[in-house]
C-alpha cells in the first residue's frame, strides 16, 4: 500500500526526459512533499525548463511517470489539476490587453463558478496578491505598460491568486531587482511554512542555500543528483555542476560561491 506521505506529494518514478533527441534527465526518482522547497539547478541548456514542464504534465516523459497526491497527472481533469498545482513559466505573460488587476484575477479561473463568474472574494484575493508583490498602486494600469520586472511580479500575483497546493516555478526571479528578489523569496517561504510544495528553477546557489531545504542538480549529460541542500551545496558539487572554478567566501556567517574569473 502506498504510504500517506507519498499520497501528499509530487512524485517522479524512473523518469527519463528527452527533448530534441537529447536526454535531459535519466531515471529520476523523487518525492517533493508538503512543506518542502526544492531548488532546481543546472547550466544553461541542461534541460531544467523541460524537466519542470514534465513535472507539470506539459511535456511527456520518454520513460516513467509523474504523479500528484498518488494519482498520475493524466488522470486529472485540467480544472482539478489547476486547482491544486500552479505553474510559472518563462515569458508566460504574452499579450494581454486588460488591467493588472484583471490579469491577476485570471488566477481564479480554475475555481470560479461558470454561471456567476468572478465574485467579490476573488477580487479581494487579486488585490491582496498585488499588494504582496508591490503592485497595488498599478492595479488599474494596462498590463502592457509595465516593465519586465513588473510583469514578472504580476505573473507571480496571478499564481498567488490561484492558491494551489504545489508551486512549480521556472526562474521566478528573472527580471527582478534585489529588493523584489528578496520579497518574492519571502512570499514563497511563507507558502512553504503553510504546507505548500515548492520547486523553483534558480541560477544563484545563494538563494537555494538560503531558502530551499532540498536541491536537484541537473547535469548536461542527463545525470541528476538530489538531496538536502546542506549536503549538496558544496564547492565541489557546484564546480562539477557548472564546470567552472568557484571561490567560497563567508558573509555574515553565510557561505557564498563566486565564479573565479
Amino acid at each position: 500500500m502506498q504510504s500517506l506521505l507519498h499520497l501528499q506529494a509530487l512524485e517522479a518514478n524512473n523518469l527519463t526526459v528527452e527533448i530534441g533527441g537529447k536526454t535531459v534527465c535519466r531515471e529520476l526518482d523523487l518525492i517533493a512533499r508538503p512543506g518542502e522547497c526544492w531548488a532546481l539547478l543546472g547550466q544553461n541548456g541542461a534541460g531544467k525548463t523541460t524537466l519542470l514542464r514534465t513535472l507539470a504534465g506539459l511535456h511527456p516523459p520518454r520513460v516513467g511517470r509523474v504523479s500528484w497526491n498518488g494519482m498520475a497527472l493524466a488522470a486529472y481533469s485540467r480544472r482539478t489539476f489547476a486547482q491544486q498545482v500552479g505553474i510559472l513559466l518563462q515569458g508566460e505573460v504574452g499579450e494581454f490587453w486588460g488591467s493588472v488587476q484583471e490579469y491577476a484575477l485570471l488566477g481564479r479561473f480554475p475555481h470560479r463558478n461558470v454561471l456567476l463568474g468572478y465574485g467579490a472574494q476573488d477580487e479581494v484575493l487579486a488585490s491582496q496578491a498585488l499588494q504582496q508583490v508591490d503592485l497595488a498602486g498599478l492595479a488599474d494600469r494596462s498590463l502592457d505598460t509595465l516593465s519586465g520586472g513588473e510583469r514578472q511580479r504580476a505573473a507571480i500575483a496571478q499564481l498567488l491568486v490561484q492558491q494551489p497546493e504545489c508551486y512549480l516555478l521556472d526562474e521566478p526571479l528573472q527580471h527582478l531587482d534585489l529588493r523584489h528578489q528578496a520579497q518574492v523569496m519571502q512570499i514563497f517561504g511563507k507558502l512553504q511554512a503553510q504546507g505548500g510544495t515548492i520547486m523553483m528553477v534558480l541560477h544563484d546557489p545563494l538563494w537555494a542555500q538560503r531558502c530551499c531545504d532540498h536541491v536537484l542538480m541537473q547535469y548536461s549529460d542527463g545525470r541528476v543528483l538530489h538531496g538536502r541542500s546542506q549536503d549538496l551545496l558544496t564547492r565541489g558539487h557546484l564546480e562539477e555542476l557548472y564546470q567552472c572554478p568557484l571561490h567560497e567566501i563567508s558573509v555574515a556567517g553565510e557561505r557564498c560561491f563566486v565564479a573565479g574569473v
